[in-house]
């Protein structure tokens, strides 16, 4: 479409709605892809307001012949929620809950509501809407029914279509429609199109099958199933009219829960047992084998095996529930079981299980996996001897894969190792597909069993179907949609299953990078592609567990300021079509601008995207050979200043008391405003362990820019701690920096000067254990610096030699027993910790000394520079309170309030006007008392 069309539509849009309309390139790019293999580009976005403005928005499009895509959180991993129309997204508004009778287990709900949100609500009743994917923490209602979404504990409650009374929806040509049973709202037509094709209808679906989702659900509108119109409409995948409000059923949730864990020699004897658990009536019968079990610690929790099922039962009472589990493992016939009843033990298993979406994307041996054939579904009695066949199917292509599911339910997940760049790739990839919907189709199954046809299968409908049945498809779409406005290409006339292929429009030659990107063979495009858009980075609401990722999303809720959408604005800069400006590219940078680098994602991301380490290349290549912000300058470069300043800390200290003379100093420097400058030590770390005299030592403490010039005190209470432990702290011999604030601003080429000088001086004692205060610096050394010197085998020694100070202890001195100081904490566990280093030890290390309670996750929000840039203050001051400020004013009043990182305790000074400190100096005061 040319531009002058594009921006006639836009400016219609922006006239007859009162919703967001964005036809920029960021918003076409962020929106080109779901969580599928498959890429198309919008010709714009529209973030309705209510039911008005979608009527608003179908009666521009429609007059301007352009077609319309439905979307949630985009988790579709089928294609269906892309298109190259105008989209219309739901995750902005139209997310209330309308009303909640508990009395009648019901609730009205608008189509953006995500489910968690609607589960959070009603839980007080002792209720909750039964379908949950893997994705319920980001998941809308409304991409839930398009989909015919289903999740774990459909063995008890069924898919969404199970669980949906009425709908509400606005078809494109503006007729408003209210469905339901009895054949309410129903398009004219479709009684007459139901009553002449009865024989097809009543004999043309396959029977025994609780997964089919594939195609369209005609038989819903069988006179003896109620003519019900609304079930029918479920699974639709957008393709027949917009969807403005819900009335779903809610079901109770048993009070208390159990896990039943049982192990067995491999999947497909798993397999076969989980039909024998159904008449025990288990909410839940999961299955999952050892090749998707890669954490070492999740492994040794589960019982022996080389594949598992999870049944959870419920009770009234947590005796009941694990009585009923018990039960469950008598009969299961099992090698090895357990029943786990802890609430954090059973939220571990969990999240190895909904994690599979995203561990799955790369093999056991790191190659790239990728959805296709994502959720195929059998007769759960056949699901035995359907795997045994998928495999073989698999090694007959060559290709790998790592099965996992709803065993109870007879529905697989799996990502196949396709190659999807080569043509040659594409064929093999076409291929298998034909062959193994043949497989499915043998075995009586569905080739959708949760997620959608979309243009993954439906192209091979006919033959699940036959023709008779998809051509009676495409007549059903028609009397909704005569004019072929609503997602076309998806399940009525399909696009071909090899079309459109995100891949396709990547470079075929390496990009010239400064990082080596170990995990991606060196390839910058590879780690881009990382992304899948299963859009963990989206979670909302306070349940995030000791997780990171993603706190700008989290403060702004916007898509482009998710990890998700960096990497869809990455992948399009790539691409070079939408975002046409490379490395120069405006779209990206401002994506990138409120990106923290907390590095979250690199842990919690299920497939690990590193959107820290994408940020600070772009940076490195958007700036090069121009002039860059003030703050680069001033805070990148902040080594280097706190250097020169070091000998006139007292008087400089002095002159930025005074207000103007602040207030210009943050002016020059790019800093925000509403910041307070830290005062300059008036004596360095390293000043006073050189006047101490100290011999040679038995490992050697790392004197990081913070420590050095801002925290003193954190060094000498360490030195104390660790002479204390019997060991003997040394400096290294010489100046050193990890280069972390030059990495952070993507000054990369210095960044790998300091590291090489610091290389150089480090040399006489590489190998010697490296204590590291400040854990930002600690994760620098850890990734960042074999990662800009991969060729280099001196950063890999040096990597390899960090620690952190609780391991330190551990490793060094496992024997010494710190100060008894019983009483809480609270706090934060700083997020490089969290990301790069681990929290196991500094765990271990508050228990031995009485320090009890939890440190929240997420981010402190001022993350090194970011929080003092000026234009961050507010999204800095967001991050900080959306976990940590409330976490420390819910603290105990005498709580020890505990930060390591020289961020997290500045932002809690100037925030909240708490001090808090590292647990350095709370042991060392503890060692003195």
């Amino acid at each position: 479409m040319g531009d002058q069309r594009r921006t006639e539509i836009a400016r219609a849009l922006r006239a007859a709605v009162r919703g967001e309309v964005d036809f920029g390139a960021a918003a076409r790019a962020l929106h080109t892809m779901d969580a599928s293999n498959y890429r198309r580009v919008p010709v714009g976005v529209v973030a309705p307001r209510d039911a008005a403005d979608v009527a608003a928005a179908l009666e521009v499009c429609r007059e301007h012949g352009v077609p319309v895509v439905p979307r949630g959180a985009g988790t579709s991993i089928a294609g269906q929620a892309t298109g190259t129309g105008v989209v219309l997204d739901f995750t902005r508004h139209l997310r209330g809950i309308v009303s909640v009778d508990p009395e009648a287990r019901r609730a009205v709900v608008q189509p953006g509501v995500v489910l968690d949100r609607l589960r959070e609500e009603v839980r007080r009743h002792g209720l909750t809407f039964g379908p949950d994917p893997s994705t319920h923490s980001r998941c809308t209602l409304g991409g839930m029914i398009g989909n015919n979404a289903c999740g774990s504990h459909s063995v008890a409650w069924g898919t969404t279509a199970d669980n949906v009374e009425r709908l509400s929806v606005v078809t494109y040509g503006g007729t408003e429609l209210s469905l339901g049973r009895g054949g309410q709202g129903a398009p004219e037509g479709l009684t007459d199109l139901v009553g002449r094709h009865l024989a097809a209808l009543r004999t043309g679906f396959p029977p025994g099958l609780p997964r089919r989702i594939s195609g369209y659900a005609l038989d819903a509108l069988l006179p003896e199933r109620g003519t019900d119109v609304a079930r029918a409409f479920c699974g639709s995948e957008g393709t027949l009219a917009v969807l403005t409000e819900a009335t779903v059923r809610l079901v109770e949730s048993p009070p208390a829960r159990a896990l039943a864990v049982l192990g067995y020699a491999d999947e497909g004897a798993a397999a076969d047992a989980a039909p024998g658990l159904l008449p025990l009536r288990p909410l839940t019968v999961e299955g999952m084998a050892e090749d998707l079990v890669r954490d070492p610690a999740a492994r040794a929790a589960l019982p022996r095996g080389g594949a598992w099922l999870f049944a959870e039962t419920g009770g009234a009472t947590p005796a009941e529930a694990a009585a009923h589990a018990a039960r469950i493992l008598r009969a299961a016939g099992a090698l090895d079981g357990t029943v786990v009843t802890d609430p954090a033990g059973r939220r571990a298993l969990w999240r190895v299980r909904e994690d599979a979406a995203g561990t799955a994307t790369r093999t056991a041996g790191g190659t790239e996996a990728w959805p296709g054939w994502e959720d195929c579904a059998v007769p759960p009695a056949r699901l035995g001897a359907y795997l045994r066949d998928f495999r073989a199917l698999l090694a007959e292509h060559g290709l790998t894969g790592a099965p996992y599911g709803h065993f109870g339910d007879g529905c697989i997940h799996v990502r196949i190792d396709f190659d999807l760049v080569s043509d040659a790739g594409v064929g093999r990839f076409r291929r298998f597909s034909e062959d193994v919907a043949g497989l499915v189709v043998a075995h009586g199954g569905s080739l959708s069993g949760e997620h959608g046809d979309g243009q993954a299968r439906a192209e091979l409908l006919p033959r699940m179907y036959g023709d008779e049945l998809v051509a009676l498809f495409g007549r059903f779409k028609d009397l909704w949609d005569p004019a072929g406005g609503m997602n076309p290409g998806m399940l009525a006339r399909p696009a071909r299953l090899d079309e459109n292929l995100r891949f396709a429009v990547l470079p075929r030659e390496r990009v010239d990078v400064a990082f080596g990107y170990p995990h991606d063979g060196g390839d910058f495009t590879t780690a881009v592609r990382r992304c899948v858009g299963v859009a963990k980075c989206r979670v909302e609401g306070p349940e995030q567990g000791p997780g990171v990722m993603c706190p700008s999303f989290r403060a702004t809720g916007e898509e482009r300021h998710s990890t998700r959408g960096r990497a869809r604005l990455l992948h399009e800069m790539l691409a070079g079509e939408v975002v046409t400006d490379g490395w120069r590219s405006p779209e990206v940078r401002d994506a990138l601008d409120l990106c923290l680098s907390c590095k979250g994602c690199r842990s919690d991301c299920p497939v690990g995207v590193d959107m820290a380490t994408y940020k600070a290349e772009f940076l490195h290549h958007h700036y090069a050979g121009r002039p860059r912000p003030a703050a680069h300058y001033a805070m990148g470069r902040l080594p280097y200043w706190l250097r020169l300043a070091a000998p006139l800390a007292r008087p400089l200290n002095a002159l930025l008391g005074v207000r103007p003379l602040a207030a210009l100093a943050k002016r020059v420097a790019g800093i925000a405003p509403e910041r307070d400058l830290p005062s300059l030590a008036p004596e360095t770390f390293r000043a006073w362990f050189a006047r101490r005299g100290a011999e040679a030592g038995d490992l050697l403490l790392w004197p990081d820019t913070f420590t050095d010039h801002l925290a003193p005190s954190v060094g000498r209470a360490a030195v104390t701690v660790l002479q204390a432990a019997g060991l003997r702290p040394a400096l290294p011999p010489g100046r050193v920096c990890c280069g972390l604030t030059y990495v952070s601003t993507g000054q990369l080429d210095h960044a790998r000067r300091v590291m090489r000088r610091t290389l150089d001086t480090m040399a006489p004692v590489l190998g010697s254990p490296v204590v590291v205060l400040e854990p930002s610096c600690a994760a620098a050394l850890r990734t960042d610096l074999p990662e800009l010197l991969p060729d280099d085998p001196r950063a890999h020694r040096l990597a390899a030699s960090v620690r952190t100070f609780a391991q330190a202890l551990e490793e060094h001195a496992p024997d010494w027993r710190p100060p008894r100081l019983d009483r809480p904490v609270a706090g934060q566990i700083h997020c490089h910790q969290h990301a790069v280093l681990g929290d196991a030890a500094e765990r271990r290390l508050l228990a031995r000394a009485g320090l009890t309670g939890e440190l929240s996750g997420g981010c402190c929000g001022l993350a090194g520079n970011f929080g003092f840039e000026r234009g961050h203050y507010g999204v800095s001051v967001a991050c900080a309170e959306d976990r940590l400020l409330p976490a420390v004013r819910a603290a105990a009043p005498d709580a020890e309030l505990l930060a390591d990182g020289f961020s997290c305790r500045t932002q809690l000074d100037q925030l909240a006007g708490r001090r808090a400190r590292h647990l350095a100096e709370v042991l060392a005061e503890g060692l003195e008392g």
